[in-house]
């Protein structure tokens, strides 16, 4: 799993968040002022990468969390191979399988052989962004 720790404060809107083994990007991020004897808390709400599920946290900014590495690539469709894409990467030539549930429904009449997409990458998944 490539991920990073980082302290909850450190996080803005935009960010990316592991919650539930599920790589997520943050849409809204709160923190509330401490009281007297306690600490301040964030209330952050996330969307997942792949599932989108809308999933809310509470935990105070002082939390350590895991942030998934994104990377976003191009690469070329190869085959239409079932229910999944094959893929290659154009930078590493390696070839892998995307599930169609893995591409918005708007791209899937463009996957033809020898096309190029722009995918995201993060923990051992990926997901078709642009044709």
């Amino acid at each position: 799993m490539t991920t990073t720790i980082t302290e909850l404060r450190e996080l803005k809107t935009g960010s990316y968040i592991v919650v539930d083994d599920e790589p997520c990007k943050i849409v809204d991020y709160k923190t509330s002022k401490p009281g007297k004897h306690g600490e301040a808390k964030a209330r952050i709400v996330v969307v997942g990468l792949f599932d989108n599920r809308k999933r809310s946290l509470v935990h105070p900014v002082k939390h350590k969390v895991h942030t998934p590495m994104v990377d976003r690539k191009k690469g070329q469709v190869l085959a239409m191979v079932g229910a999944e894409v094959q893929i290659m990467d154009l930078e590493t030539f390696e070839t892998f399988n995307i599930p169609l549930t893995n591409v918005p429904e708007e791209f899937h009449g463009d996957l033809d052989s020898g096309r190029e997409i722009q995918y995201l990458s993060a923990m051992g998944k990926h997901l078709v962004t642009r044709v």
